[in-house]
């Protein structure tokens, strides 16, 4: 199950990072073999501004199966918002995999460094209870323009990310691990977003590749990713 804000759900017309892996899994595990894995979540939607909702289907690859759209990902949400949801969301999909991105909206509007990471400590707890043998990878909050003509929000997105690593090494165990990916190599916001914050199709395929190669090294999932 993808989890995330504006960067995961994406807008109308958009690709997502969510395609992105899509294709991975199924370039290692699709026909003719069949598919040993389930995109699962309470929404399929895309970012409508017109709509100012999450209510279109218009992806960029009209072939994305409905199935593989599934997601809990919003636009302006982040573990704030998501952390009282995710255990049912976990509970009715019986997902197994969390692959998370969250972060910049909290700290872009809504909570501090410290009280940021509270909520992904919440979030984990309320996933866990829902599923004990959960396992998730979670995304540091990667590079965006707020942070380069911003300084304190710069350094409250590099506190946050020190504390998102303290908190994956606090809280992994055997029958529920938790992985850190690595930020996307060589992440340049004139080249791999459309806006300064949110991906385009070459950002897109960094992310995703940040994700596949974490699930992996570590568990044997998928393959390497082929960017």
């Amino acid at each position: 199950m993808f989890v995330g804000d504006s960067q995961t759900i994406g807008a109308a017309g958009d690709f997502t990072w969510r395609y992105r892996i899509w294709q991975h899994l199924e370039a290692a595990y699709g026909a003719p073999y069949g598919a040993p894995y389930e995109i699962v979540g309470p929404r399929t939607g895309l970012y409508d501004a017109t709509a100012d909702a999450p209510v279109s289907q218009d992806y960029a690859d009209p072939a994305f199966p409905h199935s593989a759209r599934a997601h809990l990902a919003g636009w302006g949400e982040g573990w704030l918002h998501m952390a009282p949801v995710v255990g049912d969301a976990v509970r009715a999909a019986r997902a197994d995999t969390l692959l998370v991105a969250l972060g910049l909206i909290d700290l872009g509007f809504y909570t501090h460094a410290d009280d940021t990471a509270a909520n992904v400590r919440r979030f984990l707890a309320e996933a866990r209870a829902a599923n004990p043998r959960l396992r998730a990878v979670l995304l540091p909050v990667i590079p965006n323009t707020r942070a380069l003509t911003d300084p304190p929000f710069a350094a409250e997105c590099e506190r946050f990310n020190e504390l998102l690593a303290k908190a994956v090494a606090d809280l992994s165990t055997p029958a529920s691990p938790l992985l850190l990916a690595s930020a996307p190599p060589s992440y340049d916001l004139a080249r791999d977003t459309y806006d300064g914050t949110h991906p385009n199709p070459h950002g897109e395929q960094l992310i995703a590749g940040s994700f596949a190669d974490a699930l992996h090294q570590a568990w044997d999932v998928g393959g390497p990713y082929r960017r």
